[in-house]
């Protein structure tokens, strides 16, 4: 019992520290402090797209390509259309973007998805003939300003860059909304302190620039594992790479509205987590005592508060049990102890959650009262990440495609910000 105390408490301080790393990004992002950057040339830019079965939303996004506020002979626009079984292809080709068709059966994430793209294009054209090579989503959609607030940025001697990254249907439901609201905690309540106090950010999916340079010196794109993001990003960082944030380069992706979907989706993310910091993890134990030492600290603390919180309860659950069955303690006041603890877990995550919406309130796509209620349903949708640690327990998720169906152009998500963000 003994034991079980000591670790108890460890797991309580070790939550309690993280999750207080993550209070301090939140006091940064409130100090309004903002990088800024001035073009020094205008680069030339491969954009990477890979899309299965993405016939009804990608023209929009090669749509928002072509209307960037960016010289178009500067930008190209190639496509993976992977294991399709629609008419991805002909209708990418008839929006003017170059098209590669992949299938393979075995091989079927994004990354391998895009692995195979790049290395199409590199058959093609030298390996400098690009300066740098975006990489996006069928979904996602480019503010006009986009290209051009990235190239700020990477034109500045930076070898990857990540951006702003909202929701597409923040209207949608309580559930896709909540991943708004998540995706502008990791873009402007994380990414942005990490870029102002100097260390790496991380990358988050879609909306990633990476220079032509670095591609060619990891012999192209090698992350082809469930979260090919996350593992990406503990290379870079276990290499001392610093990946830059660009706030103004605004990108629209869009989210699960079924909780079902949402939970296998994040199950996806945390096995794929797990699995980039145990394939690099010499390296970034190594960094830990080299420059960069606070980012790879950052990364494999990143998950900290969750799992402290997830092994305690189930330390506190068989600690109970001990208690109940030797009469040392009531069942009533042992179960109240863990509802409080719940309950304290669900405040910290709800004042993550306010704090988010309030920095990004006029940003966010909806009246204010949804707002509010949402500020309490993305409570309860970070509390629904504890059933995906679970799940990694018992089961290993596989690379799954997740149909898109909101079709908008750039202008309607323009017309949704301006009749709802007030």
């Amino acid at each position: 019992m003994i034991v079980l105390d000591i670790l108890s408490v460890i797991l309580f301080v070790m939550f309690v520290l993280t999750f207080s790393q993550r209070l301090v990004y939140y006091v940064v992002r409130f100090t309004g402090i903002k990088k800024t950057w001035t073009a020094k040339r205008q680069c030339k830019y491969a954009v990477m797209i890979a899309a299965r079965n993405e016939e009804n939303v990608v023209p929009h996004l090669i749509d928002s390509i072509k209307r960037q506020e960016y010289p178009q002979e500067l930008i190209d626009i190639y496509v993976v259309a992977d294991n399709c079984t629609d008419s991805t292809a002909e209708v990418c080709r008839r929006c003017g973007a170059r098209v590669f068709e992949r299938f393979d059966s075995e091989h079927k994430s994004k990354g391998y998805a895009l692995q195979y793209l790049y290395r199409q294009i590199r058959e093609e054209l030298p390996g400098d003939y690009y300066d740098g090579y975006f990489v996006f989503d069928a979904d996602n959609l480019l503010d006009p300003k986009y290209i051009s607030a990235m190239n700020d940025v990477f034109s500045n001697d930076k070898r990857v860059v990540i951006g702003y990254r909202t929701a597409k249907n923040f209207e949608g439901n309580w559930i896709s909304a909540s991943y708004g609201i998540f995706f502008l905690t990791e873009s402007e309540c994380c990414n942005r302190p990490r870029d102002i106090l100097n260390t790496s950010c991380f990358l988050s999916g879609t909306g990633c620039l990476f220079s032509s340079a670095l591609l060619e010196e990891h012999g192209g794109w090698v992350w082809t594992g469930l979260t090919e993001d996350l593992e990406c990003t503990s290379t870079l960082v276990s290499e001392g790479e610093k990946i830059a944030y660009c706030a103004d380069a605004i990108l629209y992706d869009e989210q699960p509205t079924g909780l079902k979907i949402s939970i296998q989706q994040r199950t996806r993310w945390i096995k794929g987590y797990l699995h980039a910091i145990y394939i690099n993890r010499k390296g970034l134990f190594r960094r830990l005592f080299k420059p960069g030492w606070f980012a790879a600290h950052d990364l494999l603390m990143d998950m900290g508060p969750f799992v402290s919180f997830v092994v305690n309860l189930v330390v506190n659950i068989v600690r109970t049990s001990i208690l109940v069955a030797t009469g040392a303690a009531s069942l009533t006041s042992i179960l109240t102890g863990i509802l409080g603890a719940l309950l304290m877990v669900y405040g910290l995550l709800y004042l993550m959650g306010i704090l988010t919406i309030i920095a990004e309130w006029k940003r966010i796509p909806l009246p204010w009262w949804k707002k509010i209620l949402y500020s309490f349903m993305y409570s309860i949708f970070m509390c629904t990440f504890f059933i995906s640690y679970f799940m990694t327990l018992f089961r290993t998720p596989e690379w799954k495609h997740i149909p898109h169906s909101v079709s908008k152009s750039i202008d309607e998500m323009d017309l949704t910000a301006t009749k709802k963000g007030t």
